[in-house]
C-alpha cells in the first residue's frame, strides 16, 4: 500500500492549485483575456480534484471543485434583505430623461451641467444578491419581493463568473454586491440547439433560460447551463472601504474579482445622459447578450444619500426603457424559402408588428420538428421577438387565442423554386430540396462547389465572377460553363481579354479529371473527399454509382443509411442526371478505375492535420491522404490514428498526446507519403 503524502506539501500544492484556478476565472470573465487554454484549466481542475478526494478534510467551501455537485433542495429559503432591493422608476424618451437631470440637479441645489451620473446598460436577466463575509460567499438570494429572496446561493456558487473568495489580501469584512446573471446570445443558442437535439423543450429567450436555471432544485443543473454574473451596485459595504463615488466603487469591485459592465461611463448633466442612452441604443444590436434599456445613476455616494428614496424607488437612479423586443401579432400564411445549400426553411408571413422600433412582417419557423414543438398553425396568435441581430423569430403560440380556422402547417412535397422532389432522410431536422445542380436557389452554391480546387479546380472562376455568370443567366448548370467563349467573357466588368482566355484555357483542362473529383463535384449532401473516393474505388464506373440501391451504396466502406440515402436521392432525381448527361457531352470526362485494385494504405484510418505545415498546404496534404484512403478529421479523439502537427499546433496537438495518438511532423508525413503513395494515388490527389 502506497503512503499518502504529507500534509503540507499536499496543502501547499492545493493552495497553489486553487490560486491558479481563481487567477485564471477572474482573467476569462472580468479582464475578458484568457490567461490558459480550456484543456490546461480542466487539468487543473481535475488534479485539484484528485488532490481533495484524497484528503477530504482539507476541502474547504471556498474552493472550485465546489461550483458543482450539491445535493438537489428540498425547496429554497427565504431570505430577507438586509438592505431592500428596490426597483427603479423608467423614462422611455429624451424628455424623461432630461427631467430626471432637472430633478436632481433642483434637489440637490446645482446647475445640471455639474452633476455627475455614471451610465450602465441594462442587463436583461435575474437580479441577485451576494453576501461575503471576510471575502467569502455565504449567501447567494433573488430579489424576490425586494423585502424578502430566495435563497440560491448552492445555483450562484456553480457560475465561474461569481468568485467564491474575493481577491487579494486585504478584503471587507462585510460585502454585499448586486448584480445581474444572464445568458449571453451565443450561449442561449447552444444550449437551445442542444435542446432540440435532444428533443427537449427550448427556452423561449435568454432572460427565462438564466431565470429557469436558477430557480432549478438541482446545482447541476444551473451547472450545465451558460449563466454570467455582473455586478452593478454595492449593497454594503466596511466603511473603511467606501468610495466617493459609485464608479469607484465599480473600480474596487473588479479589484476584488468580479464581472462589471465594460460599458459603463461617467457622463454630466442631462446632455451626456442623453448621449449615452443613444450610443447603447445603437450599440444594442451587436452586443452578445440582451439589454432592454440603461440604468442612469448619480455618481457621488454622498449626493445619492442627500436625494434619498421614494416608496419604491431611489431619487438618485433611472432606468431608460427601450422599445420592446416583444410584441403579439398573427400568422396569415407559411411560405418556404431554398436556401443555397437546398435547406427548406419555413418562414411565416404575420401580421406587420412594431418590434423594438422595427416593423417586422416575417418570422423564421427553422424546421419542422420547430412547428411541432411550438405547435405552431397558420391564423395563430403568437408572441414574436427581435432581439440583437437575431432574425426575428416565434417564441410560443397563445393556444387560448387558437381560431377554429387554424390551419395546420405542412411541408411541400416538391420544392416550391425548381419542382424537385424534397427529401428528409432519418432523423435530420432539416428537409432538403433534391435539385442540387438544377435548382436554380442552390445555382451559385452549387457552381462554387463545382469549380473548387478539390472539385475540377477550375482556376480563374471565383465567386464574383460566378455571381456575374448567373445574374445575366449566362450559365444555369455547370455544363454551360464549358459552353462560354472567350469573346463574349470579355465583355464582363473587369474582365480583359487575356484574363477572358486564360479562364476558358483553365475551363479546357478541367474537362479530363478523375472519377472521385466529378463525385464530389457534384455537391451530394454529405459526400465528401473521402466518400467520393470511397465510391470511385467501390463501384469504379459513374453509371454504377447512379443505379445503385441504398443497400449497394450501405455496402461501401465508412457510408452510412444516411449518407446512402443522400446519394440515392440525388441521383433518383431526373434534373440531376440530365445535368450529368449534359456535362458529358460537353466534353468531361475522366479515367474509369479498375476494380480489384490493391487495398488502400490507409482505408479505415482517421487522420488530423493541425498547424502550419512548408511543403505542402493543408489541401495538398489532406488530398494526398484522401487519395491513399484516409479519413481527414477536424477533431481529435480516441479513434484518431494519427495526428499530423505542423507549426504552431495547438490544442489538438495537446490531445493527441493526452490520448496516446501517433503525432508526426511534416517531414515524417512526406517520408510516409513518399513511401505509400503510387503513380495512380498520386494523381488522383492533384
Amino acid at each position: 500500500m502506497c503512503a499518502r503524502k504529507s500534509a503540507a506539501p499536499v496543502t501547499d500544492e492545493i493552495s497553489t492549485l486553487r490560486a491558479q484556478l481563481e487567477n485564471a476565472n477572474y482573467r476569462y470573465y472580468v479582464e475578458d483575456a484568457p490567461g490558459i487554454p480550456d484543456v490546461e484549466y480542466d487539468r487543473l481542475l481535475r488534479r485539484l480534484q484528485e488532490l481533495e478526494a484524497e484528503h477530504p478534510e482539507l476541502v474547504t467551501a471556498d474552493s472550485p471543485t465546489q461550483r458543482v455537485g450539491a445535493p438537489p433542495a428540498e425547496g429554497f429559503p427565504e431570505v430577507r434583505h438586509a438592505v431592500a432591493m428596490l426597483s427603479l422608476d423608467n423614462a422611455f424618451d429624451e424628455q424623461e430623461v432630461r427631467a430626471f437631470a432637472r430633478r436632481v440637479a433642483e434637489r440637490l441645489e446645482t446647475d445640471e451641467q455639474s452633476v455627475l451620473f455614471c451610465c450602465e446598460p441594462k442587463l436583461d436577466g435575474l437580479a441577485v444578491s451576494l453576501v461575503y463575509d471576510n471575502g467569502v460567499l455565504v449567501q447567494g438570494a433573488t430579489r424576490g419581493d425586494g423585502r424578502t429572496g430566495e435563497g440560491i446561493t448552492a445555483n450562484l456558487r456553480t457560475l465561474r463568473s461569481i468568485p467564491l473568495r474575493l481577491r487579494g489580501e486585504n478584503v471587507p469584512g462585510l460585502l454585499e454586491v448586486r448584480g445581474e446573471v444572464y445568458m449571453s446570445h451565443s450561449g442561449f443558442e447552444k444550449l437551445n440547439d442542444e435542446a432540440r437535439t435532444r428533443g427537449s423543450k427550448v427556452f423561449a429567450n435568454p432572460r427565462n433560460a438564466a431565470a429557469g436555471s436558477l430557480r432549478q432544485l438541482d446545482p447541476g443543473i444551473a451547472a450545465a447551463r451558460p449563466l454570467e454574473f455582473c455586478a452593478y451596485q454595492v449593497a454594503r459595504i466596511d466603511d473603511d472601504y467606501l468610495k466617493p463615488s459609485h464608479s469607484a466603487l465599480m473600480r474596487e469591485l473588479r479589484e476584488l474579482g468580479f464581472r462589471t459592465s465594460p460599458e459603463i461611463d461617467v457622463v454630466t448633466g442631462a446632455d451626456g445622459l442623453v448621449d449615452f442612452c443613444d450610443r447603447m441604443g445603437k450599440r444594442r444590436e451587436g452586443l452578445d447578450y440582451d439589454i432592454d434599456g440603461a440604468v442612469l445613476k448619480v455618481d457621488d455616494l454622498r449626493a445619492q444619500r442627500e436625494l434619498g428614496f421614494v416608496s419604491r424607488a431611489p431619487r438618485w437612479a433611472m432606468a431608460f426603457k427601450f422599445p420592446a423586443q416583444e410584441q403579439t401579432t398573427v400568422i396569415r400564411d407559411v411560405t418556404f424559402q431554398v436556401g443555397r445549400t437546398g435547406r427548406l426553411t419555413p418562414v411565416a408571413r404575420l401580421e406587420p408588428v412594431q418590434v423594438a422600433g422595427v416593423t417586422v412582417s416575417n418570422a423564421t419557423l427553422h424546421n419542422m420538428d420547430e412547428i411541432q414543438r411550438l405547435d405552431a398553425r397558420i391564423n395563430d396568435t403568437v408572441i414574436v421577438r427581435r432581439a440583437g441581430d437575431v432574425i426575428p423569430q416565434i417564441v410560443s403560440v397563445i393556444q387560448d387565442a387558437r381560431p377554429e380556422d387554424a390551419r395546420v402547417i405542412e411541408m411541400p412535397a416538391q420544392c416550391p423554386v425548381c419542382d424537385s422532389s424534397v427529401e428528409r432522410v432519418g432523423d435530420e431536422v432539416d428537409a432538403r430540396c433534391s435539385g442540387g445542380l438544377f435548382c436554380p436557389a442552390q445555382r451559385k452554391e452549387a457552381l462554387k462547389h463545382f469549380a473548387s480546387r478539390r472539385a475540377l479546380d477550375i482556376d480563374g472562376l471565383g465567386t464574383k465572377l460566378i455571381d456575374a455568370l448567373v445574374e445575366r443567366e449566362w450559365v444555369k448548370t455547370p455544363a454551360d460553363l464549358f459552353r462560354l467563349e472567350a469573346e463574349r467573357l470579355a465583355e464582363l466588368p473587369r474582365m480583359a481579354q487575356k484574363s477572358a482566355d486564360n479562364l476558358v484555357a483553365s475551363l479546357e483542362r478541367s474537362r479530363h479529371t478523375t472519377l472521385a473529383r466529378f463525385i464530389y463535384a457534384l455537391g451530394i449532401p454529405e459526400v465528401g473527399e473521402a466518400t467520393a473516393n470511397a465510391l470511385a474505388q467501390h463501384f469504379g464506373e459513374l453509371h454504377r454509382v447512379m443505379d445503385a440501391s441504398q443497400e449497394a451504396l450501405e455496402a461501401v466502406a465508412d457510408i452510412g443509411p444516411v449518407v446512402a440515402s443522400h446519394i440515392h436521392s440525388f441521383f433518383a432525381e431526373a434534373h440531376n442526371r440530365e445535368t450529368i448527361e449534359d456535362l458529358i457531352r460537353v466534353g468531361v470526362d475522366w479515367e474509369e478505375v479498375e476494380l480489384g485494385e490493391r487495398e488502400q494504405p490507409l482505408t479505415g484510418q482517421t487522420w488530423v492535420l493541425t498547424g502550419a505545415l512548408e511543403a505542402l498546404t493543408r489541401d495538398e496534404a489532406k488530398a494526398r491522404l484522401v487519395a491513399l484512403g484516409a479519413k481527414v478529421s477536424g477533431s481529435v479523439s480516441k479513434k484518431t490514428h494519427a495526428v499530423v502537427a505542423g507549426d504552431a499546433a495547438g490544442s489538438k496537438l495537446e490531445k493527441a498526446r493526452q490520448l496516446g495518438v501517433t503525432v508526426m511532423d511534416e517531414p515524417a508525413l512526406l517520408a510516409f507519403l513518399g513511401e505509400h503513395e503510387t503513380p495512380d494515388s498520386s494523381e488522383s490527389a492533384s
